[in-house]
């Protein structure tokens, strides 16, 4: 199994803040069976202020790549990310389109 920590900014606008908490509350079925598709066990996102944190476990096989082939075909993803855009901007370091970023891990606790 692998896992994934990433970071995005949502616009800092409260009423934004709140139709995307709750879109992620009745994520479309569609979504999640591509999300699954794509290898991904466990999803989790997390928000302090407008700052998003994502955690990913997923099979050993998956791949962000694989991913956004996958992604890049599916009409309903397509859509979904769009309508996620209008809720999310990058984070300052994120390099042009790109939107979540891919977090580093600097401490773990198990090892001790």
């Amino acid at each position: 199994m692998k896992k994934f920590c990433l970071a995005l900014d949502l616009k800092d606008d409260a009423a934004l803040i709140a139709e995307y908490e709750h879109w992620h509350q009745h994520v479309p079925q569609e979504i999640k069976k591509s999300i699954a598709e794509a290898g991904v066990i466990s999803m989790e996102i997390y928000r302090a202020s407008n700052r998003l944190f994502m955690i990913m476990e997923t099979n050993d096989e998956f791949s962000f790549d694989k991913k956004s082939a996958m992604d890049a075909n599916n009409p309903a993803v397509i859509q979904w990310e769009e309508l996620m855009w209008k809720y999310q901007q990058q984070i300052p370091l994120s390099k042009k389109a790109e939107k979540w970023i891919l977090m580093k891990k600097i401490f773990d606790f198990s090892t001790y």
